[in-house]
């Protein structure tokens, strides 16, 4: 940076901010956030919803708002294992999700959880009678579908990401393709992590939440890497991390008026929504900040260790 003290004015070609001054920080701020959530999720465990690990869900509503625990004091009664209620609403709609003892056949299971359904239904239809209870909605998932589920959906999110570094190497080159997929694995992880925290559960419309979040990352990352290719062929006696800092700063404005509108959004969709909607909202509002985040101090900078792994390869 030498250079820049006999023109002090030089720093704006490549605009107002200077990003790249700053990876060694925010990388490393990165690199623990990703191991504070995996070695979280593997200390802690994912809470999978009735998709994933077999259930029942039923969704009440009654005609005058009534206390949650009056709802849990019902199906607690009935025996039921792993009992979680959601509100939403004006405190009269409930969701009710339990599990029931596995039969030995899947036939056999079934019956456990339809027995199970009726009894619930008679108890809130005589011991919540005041309060005029409707049932909505009854979704029944078996163990052995809930655990096929589950495996098609991790391997679904592991094809993407593998498919998409096949995919940015043959657009751009080699040493774009190992920052996109990091910076993809840092906005799942964190995003899971955060959601877990939160003590949210991991179903099968979460999971189609992070797929989207890997999807809107990647475009995000790819318009800043085109214009970094760009910058590059414009710049090329101006070294990377001139190339990096001028492309950022031009897509930096763009970036901000993107996601801060579809934050938006989703932001309302999570407060006004409710239920699962709420909950896929609230795992778009946190992937889209370090989505975006990514873009700029993950993706990008991991171009300048691939050309310095490239140099020392050279050298060697």
């Amino acid at each position: 940076m030498a250079h820049m003290a006999h023109n002090p004015d030089k720093k704006l070609d490549y605009g107002r901010f200077d990003f790249v001054s700053k990876v060694g920080l925010f990388g490393g701020i990165s690199a623990l956030l990703v191991i504070i959530s995996f070695f979280y999720l593997a200390v802690r465990g994912i809470t999978y919803g009735i998709d994933f690990v077999g259930g029942t869900e039923i969704q009440v509503k009654f005609a005058q708002a009534l206390n949650i625990d009056q709802v849990r004091a019902v199906a607690e009664k009935q025996g039921l294992k792993n009992v979680h209620l959601q509100g939403f609403g004006d405190q009269n709609e409930y969701i009710i999700r339990f599990q029931t003892e596995a039969g030995k056949t899947d036939k056999e299971t079934n019956e456990t959880q339809n027995a199970a359904v009726i009894r619930l239904k008679d108890s809130l239809n005589t011991d919540l009678a005041a309060f005029q209870p409707e049932i909505r909605r009854v979704d029944s998932v078996g163990p052995q579908v809930g655990a096929e589920l589950k495996r098609n959906g991790f391997l679904a999110v592991f094809y993407c990401l593998l498919v998409i570094l096949i995919f940015v190497a043959l657009r751009f080159d080699y040493k774009y393709s190992p920052g996109a997929v990091v910076c993809l694995f840092h906005d799942a992880i964190i995003t899971l992590g955060i959601f877990v925290l939160v003590g949210k559960e991991v179903n099968v419309p979460i999971l189609a939440a992070i797929l989207t979040l890997i999807g809107y990352s990647l475009n995000d990352t790819i318009v800043v890497y085109d214009r970094i290719r760009e910058t590059e062929h414009a710049f090329r006696d101006k070294g990377m991390a001139f190339v990096i800092n001028r492309a950022i700063n031009d897509m930096f404005e763009r970036t901000l008026i993107t996601s801060g509108t579809v934050f938006v959004s989703a932001l309302c969709l999570y407060f006004f929504a409710g239920g699962t909607v709420a909950d896929i909202a609230f795992a778009i509002c946190v992937g889209i900040i370090f989505g975006t985040y990514s873009s700029i101090y993950v993706a990008a900078p991991l171009i300048l260790a691939m050309e310095k792994f490239n140099l020392i390869r050279k050298a060697a």
